[in-house]
């Protein structure tokens, strides 16, 4: 039985084709008949604790010049559809919060969301590291500017991040001595108003952020490693590294059997790790990227093997709920 397979992500008409992650789950979610469905945060709503979705029919092509093709919105229960990818990008702010509880509502009815909204709310990308201590380079979260001026004094150059962005925007590299230290913290903690993340800067960052996707806790065998450019410590690619393919290692492995099985768990099917040397840096649950990169570096369907999970999950659902 072919299935209803709905996706919430931002703007399709935005996104880069050969890069984009969402965009090769719904090849993959097309290519098995399904018939698929598009939704932005703005087409969901909740009416008598019942969630509704404005739904587009999607119809999706790997053409760079013509990528995608969307019928007019049809009103509609989310659980009229068997799955929900959401895919949304961050910031994890309020919107994106109350999204997750729609979603909720639906998954209740019987619709298998893809990842569990419970979840995305529970794991935030940055902070969720701390759950695996045996895995991760020193690290603290505070408001506090006299603990983070502390942090960098015992390791000498740290790295300041926020807890809600994405793509490597607001990350920060200070040094004992900056100059500039008591200014970042100041700005970054608004004042003591706002919690922070600062690691331990990992020199090994200069051979790449190596980013490990997992399909329901299971690792693909190949990384991506993204490598800063000149005079950047940041290797996300949309700061303006550039991604190497690399085999997994006896401790990537390590850090994946100590994460994978809890990912499992708690329905986070789809799961990008990002790991600095030795260390898990962190877990990213919301819209992981670097499916299209490894499929073509490695000849690889890592979409058809979602959808093969999603699929068995679905019907497991669906069977329960009925």
């Amino acid at each position: 039985m072919s299935k209803h397979l709905g996706i919430v992500m931002d703007p399709i008409d935005k996104v880069k084709v050969s890069k984009d992650s969402s965009f090769a789950m719904l090849l993959a979610a097309q290519a098995r008949g399904w018939t698929l469905w598009y939704m932005e945060l703005k087409d969901l709503w909740l009416c008598d604790g019942e969630a509704y979705g404005a739904m587009r029919p999607l119809q999706v092509r790997d053409d760079p010049n013509s990528w995608f093709t969307l019928e007019p919105p049809r009103a509609a229960p989310l659980n009229t559809l068997s799955v929900i990818l959401m895919r949304k990008d961050p910031p994890f702010d309020l919107e994106y919060i109350v999204a997750t509880y729609l979603l909720e509502q639906a998954e209740f009815a019987g619709t298998l969301v893809v990842n569990k909204p419970q979840s995305l709310r529970d794991a935030n990308e940055k902070l969720y590291t701390a759950w695996f201590p045996q895995c991760c380079a020193p690290t603290i979260v505070t408001r506090r500017a006299a603990c983070l001026h502390e942090f960098l004094e015992d390791h000498e150059e740290i790295i300041l991040k926020p807890l809600d962005g994405m793509g490597g925007k607001s990350i920060f590299r200070i040094a004992n001595g900056d100059v500039n230290t008591s200014v970042i913290i100041e700005t970054m903690t608004q004042q003591g108003q706002r919690f922070v993340m600062a690691q331990r800067f990992l020199p090994e960052i200069a051979h790449g952020d190596k980013r490990i996707l997992l399909v329901d806790g299971e690792p693909i065998p190949y990384a991506l490693a993204r490598i800063p450019a000149k005079g950047e410590s940041r290797g996300n690619l949309a700061a303006g590294g550039h991604g190497e393919g690399v085999a997994l290692t006896e401790r990537d492995r390590w850090i994946c059997s100590q994460v994978g099985p809890v990912l499992r768990e708690k329905g986070l099917l789809f799961v990008g790790l990002d790991v600095i040397g030795q260390f898990l840096t962190e877990i990213n649950v919301t819209s992981p990227t670097c499916i299209r990169e490894l499929d073509k570096l490695y000849g690889l369907d890592i979409g058809g093997q979602l959808m093969a999970v999603i699929e068995e999950k679905s019907t497991r659902t669906q069977t329960e709920v009925h």
